[in-house]
């Protein structure tokens, strides 16, 4: 799957995520900014995944970043971000969000 087909809509991730667990497939989640992605990050989605069958990143938006690290964050953009860590090999998924956290 191309790295851009990995961006869902939480919307429609989640009738995805339904129909994954359905087929008794464990679904691993773990989120972040991940603005300037280093080593450090590709390690935590490498171990994330190997607590399930599926990794899902939950993206902070841009104007979450912003609320978090300042008015000069992010570096880089949210669609570019998105783009970089869905062509990761470990990462199934990735969706964006607009809150400062991603329990909604």
């Amino acid at each position: 799957m191309k790295a851009r087909q990995k961006i869902k809509s939480l919307r429609r991730l989640k009738k995805i995520i339904a129909n994954l667990k359905r087929k008794k497939n464990k679904v691993v989640f773990t989120n972040g900014c991940f603005d300037i992605l280093h080593v450090g990050h590709v390690r935590l989605f490498e171990k994330a995944k190997s607590y399930g069958d599926i990794l899902v990143i939950g993206l902070n938006s841009d104007s979450s970043v912003r609320r978090l690290k300042g008015r000069r964050r992010p570096v880089v953009s949210q669609s570019a971000r998105a783009e970089i860590v869905a062509s990761l090999g470990s990462v199934d998924y990735v969706v964006i969000f607009s809150e400062d956290t991603p329990l909604k």
